[in-house]
This record gives structure tokens, sequence and C-alpha cells, in this order.
């Protein structure tokens, strides 16, 4: 039955006539379904996955300024429920076969830790202090060790180890991000002793996660309680199961197309969504304070849960590099010509600043090869200009009365275009001196506060020995 249907956009929008033929799943729209109106133009592709789209359900609107457009509704019945019920394909457990067989590991690099899961065989925290002419020396936890499956003695072995791979009824969910995600976990236990509780064994829940662009990394490592440990890892291998995939997103797409020779979208809306661009669109620059700004402040994040997003805009990623003690001086030179270059990051994405010169993002792979994403190139009088209008420098006054320099910043832009503004990305570099007890570490850390826009963190020691060569803009020199 053809019917009438009302949807508000600001006001600019008002129903003329409408046809919408057997509303599928759902008779009306009621405020607990998200909606977005999207204006893609004459070229539609229709999604092939979520809502279901039928060329005879659709309605015609039109603007006050008579301007008509031919919107799509999708049907909201859910396919997903039938994909469940009638799944019969591996269980999570054999999903995972594959990572535990090929025995790989993946790794977290945190400010003084590194974190070591090796699928299906142990999780070990350590940390290495690496000397010129000497041993490394090794400082190491293990936080669980996969046990040998108890079986009863009149059990069946095959029967037991099906019960352990197969499904829960009820998949346990928890919140990441904000959106509660179902997910499998692995118990393991044995780890080393812990001195706080009688020297019990530590242990620790490794909780398996849908991404299906993830390449096994851990998202996060956290102690949940004295000496028992929690592990998120994100894989693609349980995206292949419905009650584990990955939900890109719970929005419901209309798509309106525009009719005879009206705008792509309507004029009012188009100019709408420009100033409120300008609203809110806040000026970029580092005048922010140091806590805001600083992901590796312990008084913020404790080492084993500092935080990193699964599909938001804000990223921190945080790795850690070491110097030879024996070549700072040297070093240090080649540092600020920009022929030595400092890495970081850990999982898809690696960060590379050569100062001077550039600011990367990059992705190895041993097929496809080297994928670098240029994030800023540096121009000294484009610097110079984001100085007048920004902090290039922070001083603090010691108790002996000396003024010194606390951090720099320094502005890269110039980079690749990005694909959600249309515009070049920059970066804000800013180096921090920062006593650590391995004197010589390099703490690498990236945050995207704007779309885009990224803030590059670099705190060591050796930045302590140039920082108060720094001018008015910032800039540094070799101490003499």
């Amino acid at each position: 039955m053809a019917g009438l249907l009302l949807v508000f956009i600001g006001g600019l929008l008002e129903v003329c006539s409408g046809v919408s033929a057997n509303r599928g799943g759902s008779p009306s729209f009621t405020d607990e379904i998200l909606f977005k109106i999207t204006w893609p133009g004459a070229e539609l592709t229709l999604p092939t996955s979520g809502a279901l789209y039928k060329e005879d359900d659709f309605v015609i609107m039109t603007t006050t300024e008579k301007e008509k457009y031919k919107c799509l509704l999708p049907s909201l019945a859910s396919e997903e429920e039938g994909d469940k019920k009638g799944y019969t394909g591996p269980s999570p457990g054999e999903l995972l076969d594959p990572l535990f067989k090929r025995s790989s590991c993946s790794y977290r690099i945190e400010s003084y830790w590194t974190y070591e899961v090796c699928h299906g065989k142990h999780v070990r925290q350590f940390h290495e202090e690496k000397e010129t002419g000497q041993k490394i020396n090794v400082q190491e936890y293990f936080l669980g060790n996969r046990a040998e499956m108890s079986l009863s003695a009149d059990a069946d072995p095959a029967e037991e180890k099906e019960k352990v791979k197969a499904a829960p009824a009820e998949v346990p969910t928890k919140n990441i991000e904000g959106q509660l995600t179902p997910y499998y976990s692995m118990v393991m236990g044995n780890g080393t002793p812990c001195v706080l509780k009688q020297n019990e064994p530590r242990s620790t829940s490794v909780l398996y996660v849908c991404h299906p662009e993830a390449k096994h990394e851990i998202l996060s490592v956290a102690e949940v309680t004295t000496c028992e440990y929690e592990v998120v890892v994100l894989t693609p291998l349980l995206c292949a199961h419905p009650k584990y995939r990955f939900k890109s997103s719970p929005v419901n797409a209309i798509f309106c197309q525009a009719l005879e020779g009206s705008p792509l979208q309507p004029q009012r809306l188009t100019q709408l969504d420009k100033e409120q661009e300008e609203q809110l669109k806040p000026p970029f620059s580092t005048d922010t304070r140091e806590e805001e700004t600083s992901p590796v402040r312990e008084e913020a994040f404790t080492s084993t849960n500092k935080p990193m997003s699964v599909g938001g805009q804000v990223q921190v990623t945080v790795g850690t590099t070491h110097i030879s003690r024996l070549t700072d001086n040297q070093l240090i030179k080649e540092f600020l010509s920009g022929s030595y270059c400092l890495h970081g990051g850990v999982g898809w994405w690696k960060y590379e600043f050569c100062y001077g010169k550039h600011v990367h993002q990059y992705h190895e792979d041993k097929e496809q090869g080297k994928n670098i994403v240029v994030v800023g190139n540096w121009n000294a009088e484009e610097h110079i200009d984001w100085t007048k209008k920004n902090s290039a420098r922070s001083l603090q006054l010691k108790d002996d009365g000396v003024q010194k320099v606390k951090w720099v910043s320094h502005f890269y832009g110039h980079g690749d275009v990005c694909d959600l503004t249309g515009k070049p990305r920059q970066v804000i570099v800013k180096l921090k001196c920062k006593e650590s007890e391995s004197p010589h570490a390099v703490t690498i850390y990236m945050l995207e506060p704007q779309t885009c826009q990224y803030i590059l963190g670099v705190e060591s020691p050796v930045i302590c020995r140039i920082l108060d060569t720094a001018d008015e803009h910032g800039l540094l020199s070799v101490s003499s």
C-alpha cells in the first residue's frame, strides 16, 4: 500500500508525494533505529551487506525551493539472525587453529615493557637492556602458558576437544571503544609465580576479537587484578563466524538522487554544512595543556593499559628504540642533519621521523613491499610563520633560577592529500626531554586530534642535551 513518509532535515525538505510498496521488515520509522541521508548522484552502488534495498521502495521528496529527489529506503529485515541460526561452519576454536599451528607471535611495545603473545603457547612480559660490548640483560615474566586439557579417565578425548572448540550458546561481549564486542577467550595459566599472591602462578585471559583489517595485533594489555591479566587481540579469522562478526555501522543509509535537473543535494543544506564547518573548525595548534596531549604520562595511563583506537580517528601508537652510548655526539649531529631517522609504532602502521625533512607513516608487506603515507614535509619558512600564532617552545624556571627549555614544537605540512578532507596532511612534531631508567631510550607516539592533522611526540634523555639550544622559533642546533 502506497503511503507518505515524513522526513525532516532542518526544515529543508517537505513531502510532495511518495510511493512505498511493501516496507520490508518495518512498517514505520522509530527513534530507536538510526538513519543517515546520503546524496550519491546519478552513479549509485548499493551496499552488498546490511540493510537491503528494492527499486520500488522509495519516496519522492521536494524542498521548499522545488528541488526534487528520489529517496531509496532500506528494508530493515535482518538476515543476520538467520545467518547465525543456519551457520554450520567451523567453530571459533577451529577458525583460530591456523594461527596456533604456525607458531606466530604478536608484540606490543610500550614505554618500558614489551608484551609477547605467542598464540596458543604463552604470554610474556619482558624488558631488554642493551649496551655496546655487553650481553643483553633480559627481565621477563611469563603471564601465562597454555595448559594441557584435563580429561577425565572415562571421557572420549575427541568429544572433550570438540566441547572446548565449540562456540558457547551465548557469546560473551566486552565494551571496546564504547561498543559491546563479541570475543572468544583462551585462558592461559601456570605463569611466573606471583610474590604478592603467595607465589600463585600468574594467569592471562586472551580475548580474540574479530576485525576484518587486523593482522593479529595486540590491542591492549591490562592487569585486571593482582597478577591476573587480560589481553585483547584483533584478528580477521573470527570474522567468518556470524556470532563474532565485525559490525561496521548500525546506521541505515537512505539514498537520495536528484531529479529533473536538481543539484546533487539541496542548496540550503550545502550552505548549512559550510556554515557549521566554519563554526566548528578549531584552530590547529598545540597551545593545549601538556597533560591533555601526552599519552605517555604515568599519571594518566598505567604501563599496561595505554589507549589504542579500533576504528575511531584518535590513534595512539608507542614504540621504543635504543641509541648506543658511544655514538651520542655523532648521532646527535646526524639526527639534526636529518640523516639519522627515528622509527616507532606497533601494529599495522609504523612511523619514521627525519628531523628537518619529513614524517612518514608506513606499512611493510613481504609481498606488496612498503606502503608509505607522507604525513608532513619540512619547510623552514612555513614553520616560522606557524610559530607566529603557536608556541614553538615551552620554558620552565628551575629551583636555581635558571630558565630551561622543556619542549619544542615544529610544524610539518604538505603531506599526502587526505581522502576524508581533501586537504594535505600536516603534523606537529613535539620534541621533549624525558628522563628514563634506560638513558638512551627514544619513545615515539602519534596522536590524531583532528582528521589527518597529527601530533608526533618524540621523548628521550638524548633530547635533553640539545633542547636548550632552541631559538625563539624552537629550532635546534648542536650544543658546543
